[in-house]
């Protein structure tokens, strides 16, 4: 076969057109590379938030009320309703000391936890008085499976909720302490209930708060500001408190969740 000029011309053409796609190929592809990069990187940092409550359900949760056995939600009181986490007293007539709380089925130690709530409606008969318009985030509780029948509340450390009574000032995120202690301002405190001038909410406005806890020190935060902090949580004999269940609490006043949500935090 005889090779003219004409042809070498054409193919070194060819050559040189493909040679420029292949090119051409190569830079899009490093182009595209940090974009895909970033977008997973977007894609990771996006939602870090783990929801402890579905939405749908109460998958996850276990309720125990005083006087009933684990898993019994008395008289229906924990309740899914339109998206929200409800602590519904519809079907009841009377308090008689049923104090109730309901466990999510992981302990956690180093983690923050947020929580959208409202008190809703009216109190149910025969509540007392300091338990109305009246919740709580219990954390470090014990094992859902030890406590007692009659216990009314579980060894934790209580980070109340509290809704306004329409006047005055009644600030949320104090704490309690249910067969704990803690060191409150430097010093070990046996105080059962501890006033960390939170700030007051009137009405039926939805509110967020934020707790973060790594082992057994605690901070509160409401409207992204620090309410308080304290540290050396125990138990009342002095064992440290660093780890334990999360649960909420059904204390007379009917209240919704919005959403309950967890970041875990390294140790």
């Amino acid at each position: 076969m005889k090779v003219t000029f004409s042809t070498l011309f054409a193919l070194s053409i060819l050559l040189s057109s493909s040679t420029l796609v292949i090119l051409s190929l190569s830079l899009s592809s490093q182009a595209q590379e940090p974009q895909k990069k970033a977008e997973n990187k977007q894609e990771k940092k996006e939602d870090p938030w783990i929801a402890l409550f579905n939405g749908k359900n109460l998958e996850g949760w276990t309720p125990k009320f005083s006087g009933s056995d684990l898993g019994q939600n008395y008289k229906e009181t924990f309740q899914v309703q339109d998206g929200l986490l409800s602590v519904d007293y519809s079907n009841w007539e009377k308090f008689n000391g049923e104090f109730g709380h309901l466990y999510y089925k992981t302990p956690f130690s180093h983690y923050k936890i947020r929580a959208t709530y409202r008190f809703i409606g009216k109190q149910v008969q025969g509540g007392p008085g300091w338990a109305n318009r009246n919740n709580g985030l219990m954390l470090h509780c014990q094992d859902p499976k030890t406590i007692g029948k009659n216990q009314d509340f579980p060894d934790s450390v209580e980070v109340q909720l509290l809704g306004g009574l329409g006047q005055g000032e009644r600030g949320t995120l104090n704490i309690c302490t249910p067969g704990t202690h803690l060191h409150w301002k430097g010093k070990l405190t046996k105080a059962h209930v501890i006033n960390t001038g939170g700030p007051t909410f009137h009405g039926d406005q939805w509110v967020t708060v934020e707790i973060e806890v790594r082992g057994d020190k605690f901070k509160h935060i409401a409207d992204g500001k620090v309410v308080c902090a304290y540290n050396k949580v125990q138990l009342n004999d002095g064992t440290p408190l660093t780890k334990g269940y999360i649960s909420i609490q059904a204390e007379t006043a009917p209240i919704q969740f919005k959403s309950i949500e967890l970041l875990p935090l390294k140790g």
